[in-house]
């Protein structure tokens, strides 16, 4: 299958330059349907088409498209469609040197054209594969709901997700195989407001509180720990008037561990109230981690075999669905297989275009390795 890694990147950067052309940020549903629609013309004419509800309400419907074969393994192609980016600062898709620069480009509408170019190359092999399917999202940027999808494809033998590739330091092409599980720690304050002139003791600030519990996440930070676990106060609103003591308040903070379970300390580290403040968290989002590293290791080494060149077993620290799925019952889910790039979630998002070529190889090789190619 490898061989077909030059007709693969060709189509691949065509299509990238299709689907970066079409702004898609999250919950936009004409841009998410002009997505889904340039994804269904670029997947085989054998592919049986469905759509799928998405996992949060409002958005447009999720797309899969599905090939039946004569093999014994099933396995699943993973992406999205959305982009952070919204349609002010869109750049369609532009080329210098090997720099090709557009929204969405390496997060990741690049993955995206490499698994449909999978697709397509697994068409013309079905005695490989009992099922091939690919699942195409249009809310992995800003989801909060649960993941819909992970138990209707928990029977499948593998999931191979196009997230942005990656190199070793040593120069080594490598996929995802391990990522920390993240979640989003939302804390409320409400005080009681007051002039900050005339009588600022009888206010109660939310904004005080609020700095205080800012404070009380970052100590928990253990990033040497046993669960790695990463608390980051992100986001602090507080306050309409600069003559006004705040009543009311919201922190935002990003966590990240090894462990879903590791986040509870951090809970369990905010008061219920501070200085007569009255402090609400919640958990507005919790993804799974993933460590696949045990059950993808033969499978990287007959495709590193094949491909002539290692690839190498990394760590991300960034979430992606390939978590939901791996939770969800495939313990073979390799992560990361997209181009090469930079610049994610920028308007400036910029995919290599040589690594179209050499990231095709790799997805190649371990989708042969994969399915005994």
């Amino acid at each position: 299958m490898i061989d077909a890694a030059p007709r693969m990147a060709l189509a691949a950067e065509r299509e990238l330059e299709a689907l970066v052309g079409v702004s898609s940020p999250s919950g936009d549903l004409e841009g998410a349907e002009e997505c889904v629609a340039l994804a269904t013309a670029f997947l085989p004419t054998e592919a049986e088409v469905e759509r799928l509800e998405c996992s949060t309400p409002r958005h447009a419907r999720d797309l899969v498209g599905r090939l039946r074969g004569s093999g014994e393994l099933r396995v699943l192609l993973l992406g999205h469609l959305d982009t952070v980016v919204s349609h002010d600062a869109h750049r369609p898709l532009t080329r210098e040197g090997d720099r090709l620069t557009g929204s969405g480009a390496i997060d990741m509408k690049g993955g995206v054209a490499l698994s449909l170019g999978v697709m397509r190359e697994l068409a013309a092999r079905p005695e490989l594969f009992a099922e091939a399917a690919i699942l195409l999202v249009n809310d992995e940027e800003w989801r909060t709901a649960a993941f819909a999808h992970a138990e209707r494809f928990a029977g499948f033998d593998a999931c191979l997700c196009f997230e942005a590739g990656e190199r070793t330091k040593a120069g080594d092409e490598a996929v995802i195989v391990k990522r920390k599980a993240a979640a989003t720690l939302n804390v409320e304050a409400h005080g009681r407001s007051s002039h900050s002139g005339s009588a600022p003791e009888k206010g109660r600030s939310a904004l005080l509180a609020l700095a205080t519990v800012a404070q009380l996440v970052a100590a928990r930070s253990d990033p040497t720990g046993p669960d790695r676990l990463t608390a980051v106060p992100t986001i602090l609103r507080s306050g309409d008037a600069f003559n006004v003591v705040p009543p009311f308040g919201e922190l935002v903070c990003d966590l990240r561990a090894d462990r879903l379970e590791a986040f509870d300390s951090v809970f369990r580290a905010i008061p219920a109230e501070h200085d007569e403040v009255r402090l609400e968290p919640s958990m507005v989002r919790a993804w799974p981690g993933m460590d696949s590293r045990a059950a993808t290791a033969g499978v990287l080494a007959a495709a590193s075999e094949a491909l002539g060149r290692p690839i190498a077993a990394a760590e991300r620290g960034g979430a992606s669905d390939a978590s939901h799925i791996a939770a969800g019952g495939i313990e073979l889910t390799i992560d990361g297989l997209g181009p090469r790039g930079g610049g994610a979630h920028a308007p400036h998002e910029w995919v290599s275009a040589e690594s179209l070529r050499t990231r095709a190889e790799v997805a190649l090789a371990v989708t042969a390795a994969l399915l005994g190619a």
